[in-house]
């Protein structure tokens, strides 16, 4: 019986580099087996299990590969295996997944439930727009949390299949999934509190300041009736009782609902303080996952071949008159999908991504020839090129910001004209106004930023806007050049879908499962060995 053994060591799940390596030397071995034993009928017995032991795995941890069919056919043996899970992975135990970026978990997911639950490495980083390492890892971990399994192709491809109930499975186990809706709503709590705040500070500093200023003039007028001379000492005996409470009908507290489905029907008042002064955050945010997972698609839509024109309208590239012949731009795309160049027969240098050639998927994409002005079709409903949205100074409306800078300006004024104030008057260490006194500096600053970071963020928005219309006119320039090629283009590109290919890996190829049990294997050796020594009596 032919084996190939390695120290076993912690972890549960294969390489694609030990399964392909542990199936050739199951071939190797068969082979062999054949070349001593020619002239023995080898088709009565069948072939010689072969125990493969992967040092990827932990120690109770076994796995048999059996040889049970010689009769010549396309696949030339079927293999069978399963694998004893260890302890320490089981339910109640690590959770693998928890130790995942939430954002790289939620795309894997969504990547593994879009292929119905059954995956390659290249699927996932295809259509997730993740690294391939961060894909695998992904993978595994979900696989190890959710009771999956692997499967191996003839070709030594490594194959991810997941329970329909595997999303469940995961709930129940990750504290940090039941965890991370609740984080969610505290976020989106806080960032509607630190909203309403700095509007609600507005009308709470034009109340201070225009309170003290009336306060001010009341006592300097009684002063001045008393017949009062020299230094004063002013304790206005006004008692002001201000309730936080009475602003509250300022808050809207339906605002973070509301703000993911608003359109353009305006903003309440606090809503538009708070947009005016900081805006309405960064509209690209998570674009560049979007980026990933147009050029993913693209890659794998096309065969997993294509040339560097072809990414350009997705990638950062220079306007086309200051472009040179250089494909450096697509070394970040090389990077994250494992790619590499290859030299076609006419010169052309084309980039091939092995890991994204092989997928799971049943649905093949359609080869669509080259056509020049069909490209849109061509691209398989793949948005034609990568556009950043420009970044708005504002969301609100025109009567909304001349409301916001009227009452800004009125804050401003105010506290201008109650430091001038309080330079000439000696204010009691008790009371109204001296408590204003005490944070007259906060107000000066709140004031002064009103107007200060507004300006600040024009200028600065007026530079990064032009910065993102010339890369999207780059982008748009290179997308209209595939749509119009020249004849070497058209060539380039014809060339590169002659080299694509796309291997689908169905069931019917799978030699290796995760799933099935050892005990089987273990019979169907016991099997061979009795039938083996049958045959050596009888010679």
């Amino acid at each position: 019986m032919a084996s190939v053994q390695a120290p076993a060591s912690s972890g549960l799940f294969l390489t694609m580099a030990s399964i392909s390596n542990n199936v050739a030397a199951a071939r190797r071995a068969r082979h062999s087996y054949t070349q001593t034993h020619r002239s023995k009928p080898l088709a009565q017995i069948g072939a010689p299990p072969v125990v493969l032991r992967f040092p990827v795995l932990s120690a109770n941890c076994r796995v048999r590969i059996s040889l049970i069919s010689c009769k010549p056919r396309v696949s030339p043996f079927m293999i069978r295996a399963s694998v004893q899970l260890p302890y320490g992975i089981r339910p109640g135990g690590r959770v693998e997944t928890d130790k995942l970026p939430s954002d790289v978990r939620k795309r894997a997911m969504d990547a593994v439930d879009s292929y119905g639950g059954r995956v390659t490495i290249g699927d996932v980083a295809s259509r997730a727009g993740l690294k391939l390492n961060e894909a695998e890892r992904a993978l595994q971990a979900l696989a190890a949390d959710t009771n999956g399994f692997l499967e191996v192709s003839d070709e030594g491809d490594v194959l991810y299949v997941f329970p329909k109930d595997y999303r469940s499975k995961l709930a129940a186990k990750s504290f940090r999934l039941k965890v991370e809706p609740l984080l969610d709503k505290l976020k989106g709590a806080s960032e509607y509190v630190i909203r309403v705040s700095f509007g609600t500070a507005l009308i709470m500093s034009i109340v201070l300041v225009y309170t003290t200023i009336i306060a001010l003039v009341s006592s300097r007028s009684d002063d001045d009736n008393r017949g009062r001379r020299g230094g004063r000492s002013y304790d206005s005996g006004v008692t002001i009782f201000f309730n936080p409470s009475d602003l509250f009908w300022y808050w809207d507290p339906y605002y973070y609902k509301r703000r993911r489905t608003r359109t353009d029907d305006g903003m309440n008042f606090i809503e538009s303080v708070f947009s005016f002064v900081f805006g309405d955050g960064d509209p690209n945010q998570g674009i560049e996952e979007e980026r990933w997972k147009l050029i993913g698609q693209y890659i794998s839509s096309n065969g997993g071949v294509v040339t560097a024109e072809e990414l350009a309208p997705y990638l950062d590239v220079e306007p086309m008159e200051k472009s040179v012949d250089d494909d450096s731009y697509i070394l970040p795309v090389l990077l994250r999908f494992d790619g590499h160049p290859e030299v076609d027969d006419e010169g052309n240098i084309l980039y091939r991504f092995p890991s994204l050639q092989r997928t799971a998927s049943s649905q093949r994409a359609s080869r669509k020839e080259y056509v020049g002005k069909k490209w849109a079709q061509w691209v398989d409903g793949i948005q034609k090129f990568f556009e950043e949205k420009k970044w708005s100074f504002s969301k609100t409306s025109a009567s909304e910001r001349a409301m916001v800078i009227g009452l800004g300006s009125l804050n401003l004024f105010g506290v201008i004209v109650l430091g001038s104030m309080l330079k000439n008057t000696t204010v009691s260490p008790s009371g109204f106004i001296s408590f204003v006194s005490d944070i007259f500096p906060l107000l000066q600053v709140y004031a002064a930023s009103f107007f200060a970071i507004p300006l600040f963020r024009w200028f600065f928005l007026s530079r990064k806007n032009s910065a993102i219309e010339n890369r999207n006119l780059a982008r748009r320039q290179r997308a209209t050049a595939l749509e119009l090629p020249d004849s070497s283009l058209r060539r380039k590109l014809v060339n590169a879908r002659d080299m694509a290919k796309r291997t689908v890996i169905g069931s019917d190829r799978i030699v290796y499962s995760t799933e099935r049990d050892v005990l089987d294997q273990d019979y169907e050796a016991k099997e061979w060995d009795r039938r083996f020594k049958e045959l050596e009596r009888s010679d």
